[in-house]
């Protein structure tokens, strides 16, 4: 006998019929209650001062501000050693040299993290990845303030190094949940923190060193800020599935995929090596010259000479609105020019003129600052999934070159002075305007 719930029973016909009905409703009530990003993902709800956020739905100002506070304080972990070199070498007892490869692993661990950790934002789990990095970022600035040994620190500072990359995550991340017409002043405006973290880390950190006459306090408040970090980014960012399903080793190829396919990725990339690299050659030596007559200038004054570049910093999110109207060429040829202006500041009488060398500080960090805003705001338009590997590619890029300026800077500062750092940053900033004046030439 028939059992009548056989697909052929009485039973199972009417489910055969109704079944189709009830998919199809429960893919209606799915589709409103969690619409599409438009990039491959499908957001849960996250509650803000603006409501849900979800790719595309716009950041409140607050989030904003939040994000930038914290790209900068991500940042920042590769820099707080740079003023505290001294004191390390003195605590260890061992030489300059051996003291500064604490520098060295720190900016080796942090462009190994952009290249095999920040392309994963387009994979995995943002908010889940930030916060694991932020985590292991805290435990590496804890292990390093009990360092026993200037060996083990610097193994701890590349190891640290490497998971520090929040920065450009929440620059991908912010960029993905802005809305079309606001992403390029959102992305100037966590970028803004980015340099600002860059800029006043060595600042705070000598300050706090000096307070408490010790500089593994600088690392052990860098681990307490990361874990309250983690939490407050837990807390407000959404929990937003990945736009791409890719195996690892598959997403790596595909970030040469992107560079090899994208033109325009590949010139911008450029620019911003050559724009970083003129700025590190600036930042490099001004502690030379500041130290030097007329200014003779300690140790504190030339930290907090650092206030300026944020203060140019922050100026350059004027350039994000104009980039959300389309009007990028025009700003690319104002900042590009703003940075060669800015070397013929600081390039005159020496270096000795205080109000030009402010001037130019000013300006340059306003130029570096404001092409970045730009060359990220036209790369985000070529591929919404893929904005973590642009993200990379073009940080991989922009880091590089300062490390290749700060190492042109030293060398040309022995050998020139400050007329050679001049000429090696200006040249620089020479050629950029050039190679985009060429580009213009043939568009």
């Amino acid at each position: 006998m028939t059992s009548p719930f056989a697909a052929n029973g009485p039973a199972g016909r009417l489910l055969a019929r109704i079944r189709p009905a009830v998919q199809v409703r429960r893919k209606e009530r799915q589709r409103t209650a969690a619409p599409h990003d438009g990039e491959g993902g499908v957001p849960a709800p996250a509650t803000a001062a603006a409501g849900i956020l979800r790719p595309g739905g716009g950041l409140p100002d607050r989030l904003v501000t939040v994000l930038a506070v914290a790209a900068g304080l991500a940042v920042a972990n590769i820099y707080y050693a740079h003023p505290l070199l001294t004191s390390i070498a003195a605590s260890f007892g061992v030489g300059s040299t051996a003291a500064s490869l604490v520098v060295t692993a720190s900016t080796a661990g942090y462009t190994v993290g952009l290249a095999l950790l920040v392309p994963l934002g387009d994979t995995v789990n943002r908010r889940r990845l930030l916060v694991a990095l932020l985590l292991v970022t805290a435990l590496g600035q804890a292990a390093s303030a009990a360092a026993p040994g200037i060996g083990a620190l610097v193994v701890l500072s590349g190891l640290m190094a490497v998971t520090a990359v929040g920065a450009p995550l929440l620059v991908a991340f912010a960029a993905a949940l802005a809305r079309p017409e606001q992403r390029g002043r959102v992305t100037g405006r966590i970028l803004s923190g980015v340099l600002l973290g860059v800029l006043l880390a060595r600042t705070g950190a000598g300050l706090l060193a000096e307070w408490t006459g010790t500089w593994r306090s600088v690392f052990a408040v860098a681990a307490a800020g990361m874990l309250v970090l983690a939490a407050l980014l837990w807390r407000l960012l959404p929990d937003l599935e990945p736009a791409e399903r890719l195996g690892y080793g598959r997403l790596l190829r595909s970030v040469a995929s992107v560079v090899a396919e994208e033109p325009l990725l590949r010139l911008r990339c450029l620019y911003g090596f050559l724009t970083f690299a003129s700025f590190s050659v600036f930042w490099t030596s001004a502690a030379f010259l500041l130290a030097e007559e007329p200014y003779a200038y300690g140790e504190a004054l030339i930290g907090a000479f650092g206030l300026l570049g944020a203060a140019g910093a922050i100026a350059a999110r004027a350039v994000g609105p104009l980039v959300d109207r389309g009007r990028d060429r025009l700003a690319s040829t104002l900042l590009y020019g703003a940075n060669l202006a800015a070397w013929g500041l600081l390039a005159l009488d020496g270096g000795h003129l205080l109000v030009c060398l402010v001037l130019g500080v000013l300006l340059l960090d306003f130029g570096v600052q404001g092409a970045q805003v730009t060359n990220l705001g036209v790369l985000y338009r070529l591929r919404p999934e893929a904005r973590s590997r642009i993200t990379m590619a073009y940080m991989t890029a922009y880091f590089l070159g300062g490390a290749a300026g700060s190492a042109l800077s030293g060398a040309v500062q022995s050998a020139a002075g400050w007329a050679g750092v001049c000429a090696a940053g200006g040249g620089l900033a020479a050629l950029v305007l050039l190679l985009w004046g060429l580009e213009q030439a043939r568009a």
